[in-house]
């Protein structure tokens, strides 16, 4: 069986798209995502979690599977003025992925990039489809996060704890589905041009922007998109903004913060100054911190820090 959740447009609420296999059953299942939740080396193998990896091209060479590069080498090429190439998730390999698992006898539970910044979770959908038909007996269910980076990964990490409770599949997939808003993200960037590049600003206002030292403030809205809610002078103003929001963002959450995240596009100087800011703000806060992949990296730019937290909904 598959069931694929998914956001319906100009409706407050969700619609849940399911399809029917024969047979009802208790099996194992795994949980996967892709490479753009960001969470760390460590954590994936611990746990065990899936990946299907998200792919760039610099330079005429497509990285993102069995070839990488560090994240110093990567955003060093684009601080040395390579532009790099994005590209979602492979079909193919998502079939051998998945239907690896399939042939273990067990189901799986797909967290997915935000479909509203790629097409890679439209992929995994159709990817479960096609073997769902194949294989009547397995099941599959696709969660869009509308989410990115390590906002995607803190579900992912909520997933695996449920997992871990005894949760099936199916209540893990409703949990997520009840709580997606409350998986936040307060983004800005240090370069504008990288952002011009990927059309979220104009030319004029990424060269006025970058002459005066104008940092936008970015968020994930409810629709998954990556948006603007302000602008602010300078880089340390910047910080401090995106931290004083998600105080106010967490709002209930500040007494239980959970774990907070903050990712950095090779600007870890930048990051520990957010911990520490967050830190000020969240006594009790227990902070990750990790490099943005590569395929997110690319539309962000060297030098953007973000901040994935808990909170009681999501600015829009």
């Amino acid at each position: 069986m598959l069931q694929f959740f998914q956001p319906v447009l100009f409706m407050a609420v969700p619609q849940i798209n399911q399809w029917y296999a024969k047979g009802v059953r208790m099996k194992d299942f795994v949980i996967t995502t892709d490479s753009n939740c960001d969470l760390l080396p460590g954590y994936i193998k611990e746990k065990r979690v899936g990946i299907i990896p998200h792919y760039y091209e610099l330079n005429n060479t497509v990285y993102g599977e069995e070839v990488n590069l560090t994240p110093k080498e990567f955003y060093d090429s684009m601080r040395n003025g390579l532009m790099p190439t994005t590209m979602a998730s492979n079909p193919a390999v998502i079939h051998s992925t998945f239907l690896e698992y399939i042939k273990e006898g067990k189901d799986i539970l797909h967290i997915s990039f935000s479909s509203a910044l790629s097409g890679g979770c439209n992929n995994v959908e159709a990817g479960a489809r096609e073997l769902c038909e194949e294989y009547t007996d397995a099941e599959i269910v696709v969660f869009d996060t509308l989410n990115a980076s390590l906002g995607q990964g803190l579900m992912v990490m909520k997933a695996v704890e449920l997992k871990e409770e005894g949760k099936s599949l199916k209540e893990i997939a409703a949990w997520l589905e009840k709580h997606r808003h409350n998986f936040c993200l307060q983004f800005t960037v240090d370069n504008l041009f990288h952002l011009q590049r990927g059309g979220r600003v104009s030319k004029m206002t990424a060269i006025v922007g970058t002459m005066i030292s104008i940092k936008p403030i970015l968020i994930i809205n409810n629709e998954g998109k990556l948006i603007s809610s302000g602008t602010v002078r300078g880089r340390k103003k910047s910080l401090s903004t995106i931290v004083s929001n998600m105080v106010k963002q967490m709002g209930s959450y500040l007494g239980n913060p959970g774990t907070i995240c903050v990712v950095h596009g090779d600007a870890l100087e930048d990051a520990e100054y957010a911990v520490k800011l967050i830190k000020e703000e969240v006594k009790d806060a227990s902070v990750i911190v990790n490099v943005i992949s590569p395929s997110i990296g690319a539309h962000s730019g060297p030098g953007a820090i973000g901040i994935c937290f808990w909170g009681e909904n999501r600015a829009n």
